[in-house]
């Protein structure tokens, strides 16, 4: 049975009233009442006079005034060395943006002689969801590298991570790898970058909060990454520091999670953990993990998405699994602000035609998990219940990029995504409570 009609019979075995069907414009394919929009896209000027760069990742969703919502959207955009003379030319940003950030300059991070190497960054969209039109978008956050995903906080700003140790030994001006904190505003406003700098130095790639343990959550996307903890000094301003810790399973030291070669984990299974102190967390050497691994820490095949819900914390680990083809695990925390914690392996992938290469995930507003893919050939969202059942929710009839910073709307009535490369961000709404029945 070939791929992509497994997947339809699948959903309807599910609910035969729920058939996956192409939109008009052949850029996904939805269950039936459902539709999409899409909002904003690649080149498309901003009101800040710059044009929407490429390479949509990561994204979270705030409240804003009466009918708006605010949305921040990373780009994982890298390092563009030795532009020159095309530097107004082949920016990502547009002919603009020299002038721009000559403005602006001292708002980026890794920049020099008015002009910077490194395009990573931060699109922010306001949106009314109740007129569904676009209000404005501009650029929140520049001089970064690879800014892969991260994370919403309470107080309404969206941590970014760079997913990348570049630094000064490439023949950059300052060392990346860090965390970068932005404001969900209205007003076009383009935030000074401050690298929160105790949250780590490594591969980063999302974070989730826990407000009521004052507990932050963070994943690596390496093949050998560890699972982090940060406990901040002041919960609401991680610029003021606090201590950095790694997860290590209580009964097994160091232990490699994958199920590789040693099933350590069946679904469901749950062991205790405890956390381990790291120290020289700005890791020069990008040895942090190692240095964690020999702690006793335990180590994922590529950890990716984070989301918090209901006292628990989910994530993905893109490799994972016997079959390579994905694991979403979850967390507990135990006692007085998590000294212990409890770590279940939720799912794992039987197949890559059940669920490949999970990567971003967030929880629906009926408690159901919605996985975007990253592998090869077409990808999907894909929704996981509590029990595990698998339903496909979207999927990208448009090429073959990945799905990113897929995120519900504060009041649950819109679910947006993005489409990786060329970017575009689309608004899916529908009878959500009909998957609730699923």
């Amino acid at each position: 049975m070939a791929f992509t009609k497994l997947a339809a019979s699948e959903w309807t075995k599910n609910n035969q009233k729920f058939k996956l069907v192409d939109g008009n414009d052949g850029v996904l394919s939805l269950p039936e009442g459902f539709s999409y929009k899409i909002i904003s896209k690649h080149k498309d000027i901003m009101d800040d006079s710059l044009l929407v760069p490429n390479a949509a990742d990561g994204m979270a969703c705030f409240k804003g005034n009466k009918d708006n919502v605010i949305l921040i959207r990373n780009h994982e955009l890298g390092h563009f060395p030795k532009l020159g003379s095309m530097f107004k030319k082949k920016n990502p940003f547009g002919k603009n943006f020299p002038s721009y950030l000559r403005k602006n300059k001292e708002k980026f991070y890794d920049s020099k002689r008015n002009k910077t190497e490194c395009f990573g960054c931060t699109t922010t969209i306001v949106y009314d969801i109740k007129k569904e039109q676009l209000v404005k978008q501009y650029l929140s956050l520049g001089g970064t590298l690879i800014n892969c995903s991260g994370g919403p906080t309470p107080w309404n700003t969206w941590i970014s991570s760079e997913e990348t140790v570049k630094g000064v030994k490439d023949n950059l001006n300052k060392n990346h790898g860090y965390n970068f904190e932005v404001k969900a505003s209205e007003n076009i406003n383009l935030n000074k970058a401050i690298p929160l700098k105790d949250m780590g130095r490594f591969r980063h790639e999302a974070v989730a909060v826990d407000p009521v343990n004052k507990l932050v959550y963070q994943t690596e996307d390496r093949g050998d990454g560890l699972f982090y903890r940060f406990i901040p000094k002041v919960m609401g301003d991680f610029s003021k520091g606090g201590k950095l810790q790694a997860l290590s399973l209580k009964d097994f030291r160091g232990t490699d999670c994958s199920n590789w070669k040693q099933k350590i984990f069946k679904v469901g299974q749950k062991r205790i953990v405890k956390w381990i102190d790291l120290d020289n967390v700005n890791s020069p050497n990008d040895d942090l993990r190692i240095r964690g691994k020999n702690k006793g820490c335990a180590s994922f095949s590529r950890g990716e998405g984070i989301w918090y819900a209901d006292d628990y914390v989910y994530f993905t680990s893109t490799n994972g699994g016997a079959e390579k083809s994905g694991q979403i695990w979850r967390y507990r925390h135990i006692g007085k602000r998590g000294v212990q914690g409890e770590l279940e392996l939720f799912f794992e992938s039987s197949s890559k035609e059940v669920l490949k290469s999970p990567d971003n995930i967030t929880v629906s507003p009926w408690g159901d998990l919605i996985v975007s893919e990253d592998g090869k050939g077409p990808d999907r969202l894909v929704g996981i219940k509590p029990n595990g059942k698998c339903y496909y929710l979207a999927k990208n009839i448009y090429n073959n990029s990945e799905f990113a910073g897929a995120t519900f709307s504060p009041d649950g009535s819109v679910l947006f995504v993005n489409i990786y490369r060329p970017t575009m961000t689309i608004a899916i709404t529908g009878p959500w409570a009909e998957l609730s029945k699923i």
